[in-house]
Formats: structure tokens, C-alpha cells, sequence
């Protein structure tokens, strides 16, 4: 009992805190005054002295709880008034059968660097969010337990896990990729945590729009030992047509690799084999000189700060977003060589009324190819800015994308489709005529203010309208076209487009009812007055 009573005065809390709550000693206290009085009458009735001992050990535990009580007190009055020293001593881990321990110590480093009780408090907090975002535990205890007696202000950490009895796993949704301008439903399963290293092997399929389709496996383990960063792996086949709008389908068959993954940092190494075809056999004459065979060896940076309170909705905060794409790191001539940069600048005003709030963003991007004589080469075609398509630039944070009112690859430089073979052209269908090889250089910017409606049901549901005006354009500078490029004009052949609509938000995705009107668009381009749906997802 002297051992115990030496290890809870070192620690400035007691052991266990959850057994010590005041309501429950109260309770206990009440009992066992009314069990005195009763075997008080009985004594007195019945005059039995074999009671004594267990009224002995009676008042025992009560001191004991009193005790215990007045410790809480004077405990939660110094956290309230002072910061209280304490380090750990030892990390004691039970449950885990399969998953090995440097694991879960990777997910409580914080603990060892907390000196004072509160950061001690905080950092198990955090320590047990982390543990649980590994996916491979059913649930996670943390408690803490006094020190070695020989030193004071010390504090054991003991962490019970219980792994998941459940290894596989399926998932289905539907998500939006910038990217690709298109939309995907993706399926896939997953098997967790196959070699104890909280490794997840996962396998998915995704179709979308455009016809793309993706079949991809892979491998994420968020520890592995010499590593400060979690290990992600994905090999991965991608297929997708662009007929309608470029004339050429494109097939990528490749390995992407994460080097770094942190909350705003992010590099990945890819490696692929890219193949570009023609099946009609009437792409432009710039679709044509790049069909075949290219090798991607890049590496892609993202930084990424996004401080606002929703993806969905946002109405407070600012996000940016800063993307470095550098390709050709193999000296195979059939390498493509070029360098992307995007960037992309978002902030939500809040009005004070009716939830009202102003959203602006504008995103920016170039892509240049290099080498030797690199500005009379032409940039690869996929990687070159497309506008258009109606996903909401609002919860869209991916670059120059997105504009209302145009159609997906709807905007932008334009060549003459070789229309058949035999070289005649159908004059009565305009917008098949045309080939959008995309931009060197993109812009868009907009404006969106939403507020809530002003029925009940409506705003419970978080349903609310909004009004917006957006607008972008794209241009050309490689092969020297960056001699005939003017700023001036540049500006003055902006796209611009206004609506308004409602939108209804989802945990998963966006969904909007708009009307578009198109102020102003370019001969090829592919806008069109009049309501829509569409959706988005956060990216």
C-alpha cells in the first residue's frame, strides 16, 4: 500500500481517472452511510460484534474513495491554473496479434514530446485519430498509469488495440476528376493489412464519361521502417476517348510511385507507356504529327493549402494550390520531354445574413516543352489545358479546368478535321468539323454567391441557390506561336458566361440545377444557353 500510495503522489493525476468520478463516489458514499445505519440498528438489536471487521474495511474504502476524490479535485484545479510537468516514461502496447509494434509507434511519436500533462492530453487525443485512420483496428484505448516509483513525474502510456476481424472491404462512388474532364463511378475492394505492416491492397474499376476506363491495383502502407513517409504503389491501365472533341483515343499503361505524402506536400514518380491513335483516320493535322507511341518518366509536386470550413459549400476560408509537372527524366528519345505549371487561388467571404457568402477563384497554367530547339516543338497533347465542361469550380480545386456554359473541351485553339478521306467537308454540321488541340497557356476566373433559400425544409437540408459569372480563355505559344502572342488580345477574347441555380450538397458530391447564359464565345466554341444538371465532387 506504501508503493501506491508513492506512485500516485509522483503523478499529478490518478490512474485511473474513470473509475474516480465524483457523481459515483457520492452514490457510493450514500450507500454505505445507509448500510452503517442499518447494521448500526442490527448491532444495537441483535448485538453482533462479528460486523466489526467489515465495518473496518467499510470505512477503508471510503477513505480510499475520498482520497481519491480530493486528488481529481486538486488535479483538475492545477490544469486549470498551471501547466503540470510530466514526460513518458514508457509506451506499453497490448491487442495487436498481427500488426507489428513499430507500426503503432510510428502513430505515438507525439506522446514522447509532450512535457506538461495538457500537451500529454492533446497529443493522446490526436495519437488515437491517427491510429484509427489506419483502418485496421475495430477500436483503440489509450490509457495512462503512473510512472516508476524512482521517478517522479513520470507516466506509463498503455495502448489496447483490437485489429479488425473483417479484412476485406468494398467501396462504390461516384467522383468527379478535373483531370480528365469527366465524371467516374469507381468500384473496389480492399484486403487490409496483409502483412502486418497496416498495409491496405486494394483493386478497382472506374468508367466514366468520354469512355474512360480505368483498371488499377495497389498497395499503401503508411509505415515502413527507414521510411518518413507512408509508401503508396499503383499499377494501373487508363483508356479513354476523345473522338468527339480531338479526334484521337489515348491508352496509358503505368506505375506511379509516392515519394512524399504529407498534409500540403505530395510527389509522385510515374512511369507509363502512352500510345495515341486515330481510329477514324480524320484528326487535324496537329493530332496527327503526335499519334503513336510516348514514354512518361515524370515526377508531379503538389502543394496544397485548403483553410476553408466546407469543400462542399464553403462560405469561410481560402485554399491554394501550386502544382509542378516535369516529364522526360529517361534519355529515350521517344521520352516526352515538357514542364507543366499550375496554379490555383480560392477564397470564401462570408456576408453575416442568410448564410451568404461570395466565393472567387482564379486559376492559372502554362506547359512548355524542352530540349534542344524546344520552342519550335510542339507540348504532348495530353498534357496541354482544356476548357469546358460543367463541374463547379467552386469545390473543383485542379488548375485551369472548369467553365460554365461550355461544353467539356468546348473552348480554345481549333484546326480543321481532315472530315474524310477523299477531302470533303460536311458544311452543315459545324461543330464535328473541328478539332480542340488544347492551349499552352489557360486562365479562368469566377465568381459565385450563394445564399440560403428562404424555406425551412430547404435550408435544414442545406439545399440553398446561388448566382455566378465565370470566365477563361487559352492560347497557344509553342512552334513559335508566342511571337504572334499579345496579352491585349489575349484578354479581349475572354469567354464569359453567367447563371444562377440551386445546389444541392451531399456528403459525397455536389448536385447543381443551373441555367447558363453564355456572354461570350469564339466561332468553333461549343457553348450553349440553357439549364442544366450537373455534379461535382471535392478534388
Amino acid at each position: 500500500m506504501e508503493n501506491s500510495d508513492e506512485r500516485n503522489e509522483q503523478l499529478p493525476f490518478s490512474p485511473n481517472p474513470k473509475n474516480a468520478n465524483d457523481d459515483e463516489i457520492d452514490e457510493q458514499e450514500d450507500e454505505e452511510e445507509e448500510e452503517e445505519e442499518e447494521d448500526d440498528g442490527d448491532d444495537d438489536d441483535d448485538d453482533v460484534v462479528s460486523h466489526e471487521p467489515y465495518n473496518r474495511n467499510d470505512r477503508s474504502s471510503l477513505s480510499s474513495l475520498r482520497e481519491q476524490r480530493s486528488k481529481l479535485q486538486t488535479l483538475s484545479r492545477r490544469l486549470a491554473s498551471e501547466l503540470v510537468p510530466i514526460r513518458v516514461h514508457d509506451v506499453l502496447i497490448r491487442g495487436n496479434t498481427k500488426t507489428k509494434d513499430w507500426v503503432i509507434e510510428a502513430e505515438l511519436k507525439l506522446l514522447q514530446d509532450a512535457s506538461t500533462v495538457q500537451e500529454l492530453i492533446r497529443a493522446s487525443e490526436i495519437a488515437l485519430t491517427r491510429l484509427q485512420s489506419l483502418e485496421i483496428f475495430e477500436s483503440t484505448e489509450l490509457t495512462l498509469q503512473a510512472g516508476p516509483p524512482e521517478l517522479p513525474h513520470t507516466a506509463n502510456v498503455v495502448v489496447d488495440v483490437v485489429e479488425t476481424a473483417n479484412k476485406v472491404s468494398g467501396e462504390f462512388g461516384v467522383y468527379t476528376k478535373p483531370s480528365t474532364s469527366s465524371w467516374t463511378a469507381e468500384g473496389g475492394l480492399k484486403y487490409k493489412n496483409l502483412l502486418g505492416y497496416g498495409d491496405l491492397w486494394d483493386a478497382s474499376l472506374a468508367y466514366g464519361g468520354n469512355q474512360a476506363t480505368e483498371v488499377s491495383v495497389g498497395v499503401f502502407a503508411p509505415r515502413l521502417k527507414g521510411l518518413l513517409t507512408p509508401l503508396l504503389a499503383r499499377l494501373s491501365m487508363l483508356s479513354q476517348d476523345w473522338q468527339e472533341f480531338s479526334s484521337y483515343k489515348e491508352q496509358l499503361l503505368g506505375l506511379s510511385l509516392g515519394l512524399i505524402s504529407t498534409r500540403h506536400h505530395d510527389l509522385v514518380y510515374t512511369l507509363g507507356w502512352r500510345t495515341l491513335t486515330d481510329p477514324s483516320q480524320m484528326s487535324s493535322r496537329s493530332i496527327r504529327r503526335q499519334l503513336g507511341h510516348g514514354l512518361l518518366s515524370s515526377l508531379k509536386y503538389t502543394f496544397k493549402i485548403d483553410r476553408r470550413n466546407s469543400p462542399i459549400r464553403p462560405t469561410n476560408g481560402y485554399a491554394f494550390l501550386s502544382t509542378t509537372h516535369f516529364g522526360g527524366l529517361t534519355p529515350d528519345h521517344r521520352s516526352l520531354r515538357f514542364l507543366r505549371q499550375e496554379f490555383d487561388v480560392r477564397c470564401a467571404i462570408p456576408f453575416g445574413f442568410y448564410n451568404t457568402a461570395l466565393n472567387l477563384g482564379i486559376s492559372a497554367g502554362a506547359v512548355f516543352p524542352w530540349g534542344h530547339d524546344f520552342m519550335n516543338k510542339s507540348s504532348p497533347l495530353p498534357e496541354r489545358f482544356y476548357l469546358g465542361g460543367d463541374f463547379s469550380p467552386v469545390c473543383t480545386l485542379g488548375g485551369p479546368i472548369t467553365l460554365w456554359g461550355f461544353k467539356t473541351r468546348g473552348l480554345g485553339p481549333t484546326e480543321p478535321r481532315r472530315r474524310t478521306r477523299d477531302g470533303i467537308i460536311d458544311d452543315n454540321d459545324d461543330s464535328s468539323r473541328w478539332d480542340f488541340i488544347g492551349g499552352d497557356l489557360a486562365v479562368t476566373a469566377f465568381a459565385d454567391l450563394s445564399f440560403d433559400l428562404p424555406i425551412r425544409w430547404l435550408r435544414n437540408h442545406g439545399i440553398h441557390g446561388h448566382v455566378f459569372a465565370g470566365a477563361g480563355n487559352t492560347a497557344k505559344l509553342t512552334q513559335n506561336e508566342y511571337k504572334r502572342f499579345s496579352p491585349r488580345k489575349f484578354l479581349d477574347s475572354f469567354r464569359t458566361s453567367v447563371g444562377c441555380g440551386f445546389v444541392v450538397p451531399t456528403k459525397l458530391f455536389r448536385l447543381e440545377g443551373n441555367f447558363y447564359y453564355v456572354l461570350k464565345q469564339s466561332e468553333h466554341d461549343r457553348g450553349k444557353t440553357g439549364f442544366r444538371f450537373s455534379f461535382s465532387a471535392p478534388s
